[in-house]
């Protein structure tokens, strides 16, 4: 693993990762502090993430479990071939096809996704509607939602399925089969259904 002191430094390493930013929706560009390379994991250090929380529950704990998302994340890409990395014109644009997979997957078997719910909220309000699955500006916020909402009906051995493939049929075919061929729409539903749960109010707390 590779620490870094500051943002530039980061950014100087993995030009790609700027790119990411301005592709991203702001409730989660802050999240966005690190990159998994074919032999290393690059970060941000620990104190660098502590000072990008925000006051909202849940912030610090999304950043500081930031190492084992980009680990999770370079596990999955693993089993995927053509995908980042390494980044290239290819491998990025079959990334913005299955952004939600990786980052989602990531967030998930990582345990990031136990704190997203704010940041989630701040994306809901602030933007319309996303789409299903997330595009590329949403992945890295609500991309561990599916993958929620799976483990929820189907349970976990359905999450490793999904995040490990092959899913030659696209995502729509992935989907269907992940949540045992439930039509599409159906699952889109339930999927809406529990982020408007997840954006309910909820108390307002502060470290």
């Amino acid at each position: 693993m590779v620490v870094h002191g500051s943002t530039a430094q980061l950014d100087a390493a993995e030009p790609w990762l700027p790119l990411q930013r301005r592709l991203t929706a702001p409730a989660g560009r802050r999240y966005l502090v690190g990159w998994a390379a074919e032999r290393e994991l690059h970060v941000l250090a620990p104190r660098l993430l502590a000072q990008r929380a925000s006051n909202v529950e849940g912030s610090l704990e999304l950043l500081m479990l930031a190492p084992a998302a980009l680990l999770a994340r370079r596990y999955v890409a693993a089993n995927h071939p053509g995908m980042p990395p390494p980044f290239g014109p290819r491998s990025f644009a079959r990334w913005l096809r299955w952004a939600w997979l990786l980052e989602g997957a990531a967030q998930y078997f990582s345990g990031q996704v136990r704190h997203v719910r704010p940041a989630a909220t701040r994306r809901l309000r602030e933007s319309g509607p996303p789409a299903f699955p997330p595009g590329r500006r949403d992945a890295t916020l609500l991309g561990g939602t599916v993958f929620d909402l799976l483990a929820r009906e189907q349970g976990e051995r359905a999450c490793v399925a999904l995040a490990c493939g092959p899913h030659d049929d696209g995502p729509r075919g992935a989907l269907t089969r992940a949540f045992a061929g439930r039509p599409l729409r159906h699952t889109e539903a339930a999927w809406r259904a529990y982020l408007a749960r997840i954006g309910e109010p909820g108390p307002r707390t502060r470290r």
